[in-house]
């Protein structure tokens, strides 16, 4: 309906730290120093028009370049014609020549302008940022309740279910 191929050629790759309800067991949370926060981590990979192709949920103590390979892999296997994949400066390093080597993608580093000063939403993050916010928006996912890390990727998936049948089901302007 978006006028696209069905088929993605490129995606976004992004983590989120989320807090942990108590019922979280200490084998998958963990601190993330970077964001002070006691939980678990969403690591997800998104096509363009910010829908979900890939997620996968550790704990936070795990490194963004190590666990993105899962779900880039899955999505990889899952959408073959996928051969472009923009990340922050967190994913700098092997995982470039790790997605080139194994998975026949190509993995573009968007680095922040120096000159700019504060939160700078970067070209292809805005995608990502977004599908956070959707996730955010869902009360079950505000915060981590699942005991097992599979039930909090189902719920990932759940809630970006929600998003695309809206997106579907939206009216369109009648054309003339």
């Amino acid at each position: 309906m978006a006028g696209r191929d069905a088929e993605p050629t490129a995606g976004v790759i992004d983590s989120q730290s989320v807090k942990a309800d108590a019922v979280i067991g200490a084998d998958s949370r963990g601190f993330d120093g970077g964001k002070q926060i006691n939980g678990r981590k969403r690591h997800v990979v998104v096509d363009t028009l910010g829908l979900l192709l890939g997620v996968m949920v550790t704990a936070p103590d795990i490194g963004d370049r190590a666990a993105v390979k899962v779900p880039l892999q899955r999505a990889a296997d899952a959408h073959h014609r996928l051969e472009l994949v923009w990340a922050d400066g967190g994913y700098t390093g092997s995982l470039v020549e790790h997605c080139l080597a194994t998975l026949a993608l190509v993995l573009v580093i968007v680095k922040r302008s120096d000159d700019r000063r504060g939160f700078v939403a970067l070209p292809k993050r805005r995608i990502v940022e977004r599908l956070f916010a959707h996730l955010m928006r869902s009360r079950r996912l505000a915060r981590d309740f699942e005991r097992r890390t599979t039930s909090a990727e189902a719920m990932v998936y759940w809630s970006m279910t929600m998003v695309m049948t809206r997106r579907l089901t939206r009216s369109r302007p009648a054309r003339a």
